[in-house]
């Protein structure tokens, strides 16, 4: 779970997606409050290049934004944003968003706002995945964001979410024959892709969302944070075999072989891949593309797992914010790694919002040819 991300332009251009017809761009509209996030849809008659577009994915435990604009390697990244809202805070005991969690979110989609006015934004998507679907008040946060902020969030299938990681992601997947493996763990679900990638563009072969992310793992399962090692160590056995259980229905699904490739989208990805670099705070030109052992990532996980609260809190690329949750995140990849047993994961920084900005940018939001599910 990366920190903040600060706007820092000129930023690295994001290697382009495979080919797809232009859209056109309408003038930028004047701003003014509140701002109201387009649905999408094609654009007018402005070249791509004075055009700038956004997404913003709203998660069970981060809010996140990225404005672009359009180049010749795919495109620029603008503005950023990241917070840790922790959106699904105490769902799994009461079915419902807390208000403090809502306060919290609606914080963060307000700043987001004020971006995308301030770098008037033509053509905007913003999702939100498990928390909100999983919630009996997901729809009323739904409105009020909209009410408070303008912001018109869509609350997306645990499908869609799957198919715009893979969108964002694929490229940076090892070259190779033979099906690949793509997963996302978020904070409320984890979604697995199996990808045929022989043909010109990716395609999805199979899926799966598991119901454990890095918040709802932690809130069902206690004692990752406790003083007695005795008891973290159970308590990561109880995550672990919980994680198992949720993939075995997928597990019989994947082809075996011994040239597995695979690719991690999330933040628990980059954030043990910054613990095997020792990076003295987050650095994403270091970890976004970086292919490490899984060997090596299962010892980081097991030495994360065992470590006190503040042990991994003193972590510089860890900190408080992240350390009661990073146990969670160590099991789910474990899990992972049980049912696809590559020797290699690539990371990836990107993700879902890197896939709603392919999505518009190339004039599909709804199913963007460069991935496809098989029929």
């Amino acid at each position: 779970m990366p920190p903040t991300v600060k706007a820092a332009p000129p930023a690295r251009a994001v290697p382009p997606a495979k080919p797809m017809s232009p859209a056109k761009a309408l003038p930028p509209a004047k701003p003014s409050p509140p701002v109201r996030a387009a649905p999408p849809h094609r654009l007018g008659d402005y070249p791509l290049s004075r055009s700038n577009y956004a997404a913003i994915d709203l998660g069970t435990n981060n809010c996140r934004l990225l404005i672009a604009r359009p180049s010749d390697e795919g495109f620029v990244v603008v503005d950023a944003f990241s917070r840790i809202v922790r959106l699904g805070e105490g769902l799994a005991a009461t079915g419902r968003l807390s208000e403090a969690a809502i306060d919290r979110a609606i914080s963060a989609l307000s700043v987001c706002a004020g971006k995308l006015r301030r770098r008037r934004v033509t053509l905007a998507r913003s999702v939100a995945t498990e928390a909100c679907r999983r919630a009996a008040n997901g729809n009323d946060f739904v409105a009020r964001v909209y009410d408070e902020t303008g912001i018109k969030l869509d609350i997306i299938s645990a499908r869609e979410e799957a198919r715009l990681a893979v969108l964002g992601s694929h490229n940076l997947l090892e070259a190779g024959d033979g099906p690949a493996m793509i997963f996302d763990i978020g904070g409320g679900s984890t979604e697995l892709v199996l990808l045929d990638t022989d043909g010109e563009a990716p395609r999805i072969l199979d899926w799966h969302s598991a119901p454990w992310g890095v918040v709802s793992l932690s809130e069902s399962i206690a004692g990752t944070s406790a003083e007695d090692p005795v008891t973290r160590a159970d308590a990561y056995k109880a995550m672990r075999e919980r994680v198992a259980e949720a993939l075995s229905s997928f597990a019989p699904r994947l082809p075996g072989g011994t040239a597995l490739r695979m690719l991690g989208t999330s933040g628990t990805v980059t954030t043990l891949a910054s613990v095997h670099l020792d990076l003295p705070r987050y650095d994403r030109a270091s970890i976004d593309g970086l292919v490490m052992s899984t060997d090596m990532l299962r010892d980081i996980a097991e030495r994360l797992a065992g470590m006190s609260l503040s042990e991994r809190a003193s972590l510089a690329c860890i900190g408080p914010e992240r350390a009661d949750l990073v146990v969670a995140g160590c099991a789910i990849l474990e899990g992972i790694l049980d049912v696809w047993p590559a020797e290699q994961l690539s990371v990836a920084d990107r993700g879902i919002r890197e896939g709603i900005l392919r999505s518009l940018m190339h004039g599909s939001a709804s199913l963007p040819q460069a991935v496809q599910h098989s029929a």
